[in-house]
């Protein structure tokens, strides 16, 4: 194939605007399925042309390639139509979205710093008419020296390109010469200096020929006064796109088989078998739950109340605060871990928001602060363990702070991510990676009881048999199913 238009992108146009989420293999990546588009802008500086190097900023590790479709709008648009969208859009070229996620820290949402660089934005080498294509039949592809890395369709792409146009047109003129970024597939990954990266767009037989970028080391580090590079783990799986390509250990996952186990058991059986690990600190001790019949086993999600403090809960209390906000980003199995302080005198949650937690599939609710509206919580199936009951709102002991992170709930430090294992003798925090080896011991454990009170009850002496000397070691082995 070779370029059917000689049309080249704009070298200076006046708006690049970009997609997050749009190919559902990208979305399946990310562990989300946005319901509108959501957009970043890149500055006019960050476009470059085919051939022209990037370069990775010194000090920084994780520069990440995305092939994408650029749009180039044609004529002035707004407040058009989805079904009028795609007739403003002049042509079709080849994009490369790249960015230093060493630097996501310090954008606040902005993408300025790690994607707003001089040249990470190249297009080209050539163009494709609108007209002359099916803008749901176009081809994208990436590789990385040689190799491909991305091949997908916009076939079914999450939003259509005329969708794009029309919305961005509501709040924002679009003028001819404007590039829109329409995302990624799955396949972004991290690039090295001496990698070089290519991008196709092809409709048929019509191509805009590889754009390509090779990339080289910067020599110039950031200076003090600018945000220094800064990583972990998150962004690592997030710029090479997943926790194995970025050499990090597989993610516990909370499996069935596993729950089923420690379904099986109780928590003082896992509390014996924490203990023998070393682990004494790790029960959220002062709790009463309003369904001790109920099991609670599930995912740990937090929320942070701080204490009430005028002009903080004025700029922070009302509206989608951090408490709803926690509530509404509950997924099914997760359990809701509050820090309260252990504070009675005021509610951390009532039967509306845990009416939600219950709807969103939360597994339960953890505070060690008081609950209003017990006895229509108590009705929910959700268990909640809490500290007591109390009439009064947030706004008298508590201003809620923030959302996900480590915090202290009835004596027990807990992260997101922990398991979290309730039931009428109280709440366990077991670390993950120790979930398998402590079910699996408390099931021998409770097994082993299991025959030791059957020796009671036949009249045999405890001496000797609780714990059991080599004699009933050797009895339990014959007696062991």
């Amino acid at each position: 194939m070779s370029p059917v238009s000689s049309t080249t992108p704009p070298e200076r146009p006046g708006k690049v605007i970009a997609l997050h989420l749009n190919y559902p293999s990208r979305a399946k990546q990310r562990g989300r399925t946005p319901a509108k588009p959501s957009y970043f802008v890149k500055p006019a500086t960050s476009i470059s042309a085919s051939g022209t190097p990037i370069e990775r900023p010194a000090g920084t590790e994780l520069l990440a390639f995305e092939g994408e479709i650029a749009l180039v709008i044609g004529k002035r648009a707004r407040h058009v139509s989805p079904g009028q969208g795609w007739s403003y859009v002049e042509s079709v070229t080849a994009a490369n979205d790249f960015g230093v996620y060493d630097l996501r820290h310090a954008d606040g949402g902005s993408n300025l710093r790690s994607k707003g660089g001089d040249g990470f934005t190249p297009l080209g080498p050539a163009t494709i008419p609108a007209a002359e294509v099916d803008p749901a039949k176009l081809r994208v592809r990436t590789w990385v020296n040689g190799e491909l890395v991305q091949d997908d369709t916009t076939e079914d792409l999450i939003f259509d390109f005329g969708t794009l146009v029309a919305d961005l047109s509501q709040l924002s003129t679009l003028e001819p010469g404007d590039v829109i970024l329409t995302g990624t597939p799955a396949g972004s990954s991290v690039v090295q200096p001496g990698d070089t990266v290519e991008v196709e767009v092809s409709y048929g037989a019509k191509t805009t020929g590889r754009l390509v970028t090779p990339v080289t080391e910067g020599t110039t580090p950031l200076p003090e006064f600018s945000a220094q590079p800064k990583i972990d783990d998150n962004q690592r799986e997030q710029a090479y796109g997943d926790r194995e390509s970025a050499g990090l250990p597989a993610e516990f996952v909370l499996t069935e088989e596993l729950k089923t186990k420690l379904t099986s058991v109780g928590t003082a059986t896992l509390s014996a078998q924490l203990r023998k690990n070393g682990y004494n600190h790790v029960s959220i001790d002062g709790l009463g739950s309003t369904r001790p019949d109920t099991k609670l086993i599930g995912r740990a999600r937090t929320l942070r109340y701080v204490p009430f403090r005028e002009d903080l809960f004025k700029s922070h209390g009302g509206g989608f605060n951090a408490q709803k906000r926690a509530i509404d980003s509950l997924n099914p199995g997760d359990v809701l871990v509050m820090e309260a302080r252990g504070e009675k005198g005021t509610g951390t949650i009532g039967d509306i928001l845990a009416l939600r937690a219950q709807v969103r599939g939360a597994a339960g609710i953890v505070t060690d602060g008081g609950v209003r509206d017990l006895a229509a919580v108590a009705a929910l199936d959700i268990p909640t363990y809490h500290s007591g009951p109390h009439p009064a709102v947030l706004g008298r002991r508590h201003v809620p702070w923030d959302v996900d992170i480590t915090i202290a709930c009835g004596g027990a430090t807990v992260q997101p991510g922990d398991v979290i294992v309730g039931d009428s003798d109280g709440v366990l925090v077991i670390p993950p990676h120790l979930v398998e080896k402590i079910a699996d011991a408390a099931i021998e454990q409770e097994r082993q009881e299991t025959f030791i009170a059957e020796q009671v009850a036949n009249g045999e002496s405890v001496d000797g048999l609780y714990p059991m000397n080599e004699h009933w070691k050797a009895r339990y082995a014959q007696w062991r199913p």
